[in-house]
């Protein structure tokens, strides 16, 4: 039986891949700082699940975490785990940036150290780190930590990716960059009027499938794709200048 641990599990997109995982076979950790969540979300999968309570903001607690992950099995990492705000930059709060980054990309660089080695002995495995859209695009006015922490998680997982393939090995990695999905992300970051986004089930279900096909980079809905491809072809002062009224609009 497959072992999948899940970063961010207690809720949205985490707690879909939890479910869709567990009906396709999949042994389960769930990870997540929310035991009530966690439990909930377990409620959703096998007997095979297990759940670790852990503070990915929390730097020893995510070594800790991956101490424990280096001991296991783990055929697939999820690292979902992450939250944004919507805001100026000048006026926003430090240690909420410190936060952000600790869990948008350091939770994803320790993990992702943890369980490599193991898989590329067994020459199997794969790792999806949870980046978006906005990973993409040159940044984000008015977002600009989470866009920059975004930034680091596709940067770091296109490298490794470039890696692997050079030593020829059967272990694959990729990074998860939907545009809006409907989950708890914007009430959390402060956005009073929300995209429109599609469902958890939809993101998940067209990530999991791109996964089979060891797609690097993967965009869920067509409107997305194409939007982010035709932002990459406008100046990066334009594409800027784009962006800015989109996320103003957010606080609005």
């Amino acid at each position: 039986m497959p072992l999948a641990c899940i970063t961010g599990a207690g809720s949205g997109i985490g707690r879909e891949f939890a479910r869709q995982l567990s009906r396709q076979g999949c042994a389960l950790i769930l990870v997540g700082r929310d035991e009530r969540k966690l439990r909930k979300t377990a409620g959703l999968c096998g007997p095979e699940t297990e759940i670790i309570i852990c503070d990915l903001s929390d730097e020893s607690a995510c070594f800790r975490l991956a101490a424990d992950l280096k001991k296991r099995p783990v055929d697939l990492l999820i690292n979902n785990a992450g939250f944004g705000y919507v805001g100026e930059f000048v006026s926003g709060d430090p240690e909420n940036d410190l936060a952000m980054f600790h869990v948008n990309a350091e939770a994803v660089h320790i993990l992702t150290r943890a369980v490599l080695p193991r898989m590329i002995r067994a020459d199997k495995g794969y790792i999806l780190n949870t980046a978006s859209n906005a990973g993409l695009l040159c940044g984000g006015p008015y977002m600009a930590s989470y866009y920059a922490s975004k930034a680091y998680v596709v940067s770091l997982t296109t490298s490794i990716a470039a890696e692997l393939r050079q030593r020829g090995s059967h272990v694959h990695i990729s990074a998860l960059c939907p545009g809006p999905v409907r989950t708890g992300f914007d009430a959390r970051a402060g956005v009073r009027r929300p995209l429109p986004g599609i469902t958890p089930e939809k993101c998940v279900s067209y990530c999991l499938s791109q996964m089979k096909r060891h797609k690097l980079i993967i965009i869920p809905g067509a409107a997305v794709r194409t939007g982010t491809y035709l932002a990459k072809l406008l100046p990066r002062k334009l594409q800027s200048r784009v962006i800015a009224i989109g996320q103003k609009r957010k606080m609005t």
